[in-house]
């Protein structure tokens, strides 16, 4: 055997082996395929970009949660009990909002005993906590109460607050499509405790219909403070989970704008404040119907897209 010869082969392998080992290393240690395989390497250009691709195929994506704090766990439960997500994703946990007490707050004891209610309508499950903290002023001849969707309807009724009725769509434009009249001589009247920062669909809606709608901001919805490490860790975020409107504000003050990641949408509400906000209309999912397993679709559909981009 020609022994030059044999050493030749052996070093060739040698190198073919170690390119081999440090591209399946930087795939491990996150590090730059190029900073490890010799510029003599044999490996070709399509080779280490093959790798590379590879690499980035298997990184989790990094999807955070902004609802306020204490309100993410049953949406991350959904996404933990979904096997096929979780192996896509590492979870973070970001509040982007908070809530404190609203200008009315004080006033809604006394203004759920001022006269008898024809409906109470309650638009979200903060809503429902705050209207718990004051139903025991009526709770032994309780008023007529309406959720504009599942999630509050249970958050109602986990506070013992019997809910009459759900609209088939959860957005306060479909509450009031739906809502029927009960008197035909005069104008039914409505209770509308909510955030200071809802929007007006509700009880503008409800009064071009010809009902008498008195509104109370019992509530209102704050920008959750960052710190450091909060931030640096936003910069990691691919896919952000917005719940409503403020929570999308909340994101972009803390962020410094930043509308690059894609956004996992519970319903067209939170949709249209990416849209407003600048998102690409690409990087916005929603289901058509507001809830949490649509919401777990729209975070698949969101990551797929991000992990394709």
């Amino acid at each position: 055997m020609d022994y030059s010869k044999g050493q030749r082969h052996f070093s060739l392998s040698l190198m073919l082996l170690g390119g081999l080992f440090f591209i399946g290393g930087s795939s491990i240690l996150g590090v730059g395929v190029n900073a490890f395989v010799p510029r003599s390497s044999c490996l070709s250009s399509k080779s280490i970009q093959t790798a590379t691709a590879i690499a980035a195929s298997n990184k989790p994506i990094v999807v955070t949660l902004t609802r306020e704090d204490g309100k993410n766990t049953k949406l991350r439960r959904k996404i933990e009990e979904n096997t096929q997500l979780m192996e896509q994703i590492d979870i973070l946990e970001m509040p982007c909002i908070a809530h404190a007490d609203g200008p009315d707050y004080e006033r809604l004891s006394s203004t759920l005993l001022s006269e008898r209610w024809d409906f109470v309508a309650v638009t979200s499950p903060e809503a429902a906590k705050v209207l718990a903290s004051a139903w025991d002023a009526v709770r032994d001849n309780p008023l007529s109460v309406v959720a504009v969707g599942k999630a509050t309807e249970k958050s109602l009724k986990d506070s013992k607050i019997p809910v009459s009725f759900v609209p088939s769509i959860a957005t306060a434009k479909t509450l009031a499509k739906e809502l029927n009249p009960v008197h035909e001589t005069k104008k039914t009247s409505v209770l509308y405790p909510a955030s200071a920062k809802a929007k007006k669909t509700l009880q503008v809606d409800l009064m071009a219909r010809g009902f008498d709608v008195t509104r109370l901001n019992t509530y209102d919805t704050v920008t959750a403070t960052w710190g450091d490490e909060e931030k640096e860790s936003s910069r990691r975020v691919e896919v952000a989970c917005f719940a409503s409107p403020s929570a999308v504000e909340g994101w972009l003050k803390n962020t410094e704008g930043n509308t690059d990641v894609f956004a996992a949408c519970i319903g067209i509400t939170s949709a249209t404040a990416c849209r407003e906000h600048g998102w690409d209309e690409k990087q916005i999912f929603f289901p058509e119907a507001p809830g949490l397993e649509g919401w777990i679709d729209a975070i698949q559909d969101a990551t797929e897209a991000s992990r394709n981009t």
